[in-house]
């Protein structure tokens, strides 16, 4: 069986964000099962390093038709860890300096797009699933099953649609439908959603199976406040829908690897190796080093849906208490600036503006407790991270926040559980977390269970085989 992932990201190659890493592990792991033959397709922007770029070999050039425009692009092609990667270049299109926020977004992957059906439709060999993410990659379910349904190539392929974060839908004016994304106005209403072009919903109505990061996040799509307009569509979808949980990478996420943080530390040792980390960490950040105050961290982009809002309402009453507080990141300069404000004023507190994933593992590996309190949250890494590093998270109980972090009081607890998206409900069970703490043996445990905690990729490529297997796929 041959899978054929579309993205329009994957690490090492070119990432943003949460997309970049999942096709950077799910499709290497799905590879390592018997029979299964996994590759990946995406365009070759002008940021990859040049240590990839040194390891492409020409695979075809291509032309063909958008709309009205002659165009082309050359695919290469590169082998890691048991995948190929194929890579569209078109200079026009993905010299830009960066991945996304053009003015011609729309354009720019209706023509990956459309260079990937055309792709298979004369070189590569023909994928027995195609699995698609995000509205990036949308146009290649909806092609296959409009403007190229008749061509008997075709015929076999499977696909599977992706939704890392249905905020993210690929809108635009209905009158671009054929000069911008080809397709004839026969096809409107598949791609068309509350009076404009929806190229999210256009992959939902036409994939063969529909997936999401977490169950929970699949169930909450059903209600309006998560599905951002597109509910209804989910609904209609549900049938055909699976929610499966991403795992991180426990080589790059792993304190016995030791890669970046201050010492390396095992689970026979991981109390004192946790203390060691969280003493150099106070000692680099200029905070007293006290081994007894709890350390609580934030790793965030400093935006309101990840609950900056609630932490600024509640933050000096929480530094009254005796803990250090650290946050890391950028974002909304309203955030920034009012964080800086707040800790010219603290000496408990550490505002670093700025992204740093060095710094930030040597957070993981030195903190006591991870604030991870999103509006919403499709799947999060961050909390499955914090697990790794023996690092207790109080997290929202949203999308897959909900699903990968048991609150205390319920069998297998790994961390804390607020409901409300609320400040107060939230520095309560802050508080709850740092009167544990108090606890050695009450807190060992549950350190001990988060540490435990296992995210690993295995399990979701599981799931993601058992649909890939299955014979009509829904």
């Amino acid at each position: 069986m041959k899978i054929l992932y579309v993205t329009s990201e994957a690490n090492p190659f070119a990432a943003s964000g949460g997309l970049g890493d999942v096709m950077g592990a799910l499709p290497i792991t799905v590879a390592k099962e018997e029979g299964i033959k996994a590759e990946v397709i995406m365009p070759l922007y002008d940021t990859m390093k040049k240590e990839h770029r040194d390891s492409l070999t020409w695979v075809c050039d291509l032309s063909f038709k958008l709309s009205w425009r002659q165009t082309g692009a050359t695919v290469y092609k590169t082998e890691r860890l048991g995948v190929t990667y194929y890579f569209v270049e078109n200079h026009y299109y993905f010299e830009r300096g960066r991945l996304y926020g053009e003015f011609d977004d729309g354009e720019r992957f209706a023509f990956f797009s459309r260079a990937v059906i055309e792709f298979i439709l004369s070189y590569g060999e023909v994928p027995d699933v195609l699995h698609a993410n995000d509205w990036q990659t949308a146009l290649t379910v909806i092609y296959l099953k409009t403007e190229y349904k008749n061509i008997e190539r075709f015929n076999g392929i499977k696909t599977v649609f992706t939704i890392h974060n249905i905020e993210y839908q690929g809108k635009y004016d209905p009158y671009i439908l054929g000069d911008v994304f080809g397709l004839d106005f026969k096809y409107r209403d598949i791609v068309e959603y509350d009076g404009c072009i929806n190229l999210l919903k256009g992959a939902i109505v036409t994939c063969d199976h529909l997936t999401t990061v977490s169950p929970n996040y699949a169930n909450e799509l059903t209600h309006d406040f998560f599905a951002f307009g597109l509910s209804k569509v989910i609904l209609e979808a549900k049938p055909k829908m699976s929610g499966i949980i991403n795992g991180i990478d426990y080589g790059y996420f792993s304190p016995e690897e030791g890669g970046d943080i201050y010492e390396s530390y095992r689970k026979n040792n991981y109390k004192s190796g946790k203390a060691k980390n969280k003493a150099a960490l106070q000692a680099e950040l200029s905070l007293p080093v006290k081994k007894n105050v709890p350390l609580v961290v934030m790793i965030t982009r400093l935006t309101a849906g990840k609950g900056i809002d609630l932490v600024l309402h509640i933050l000096e009453e929480l530094l009254a208490e005796n803990v250090q507080v650290v946050i890391l990141g950028t974002g909304d300069k309203e955030y920034e600036d009012k964080l800086s404000e707040i800790a010219k004023r603290h000496e408990n507190l550490r505002a670093l503006i700025k992204f740093d994933r060095v710094l930030s593992k040597k957070m993981y590996a030195a903190a006591d407790i991870f604030l991870m309190p999103s509006k919403s949250e499709p799947c999060g890494l961050a909390q499955m991270i914090a697990c790794s590093y023996g690092t207790v998270p109080v997290v929202r109980s949203v999308g897959g926040l909900f699903d990968s972090i048991r609150t205390v009081g319920e069998e297998g607890a790994n961390g804390f559980r607020f409901d409300n998206y609320n400040a107060h409900e939230m520095l309560f069970t802050i508080k709850a977390a740092l009167a544990l703490y108090e606890n050695k043996e009450e807190w060992g445990k549950l350190t001990k269970a988060a540490k435990n905690s296992s995210f690993t990729w295995e399990k979701s490529a599981k799931n993601y085989i058992e649909i890939y297997k299955k014979g009509n796929i829904k």
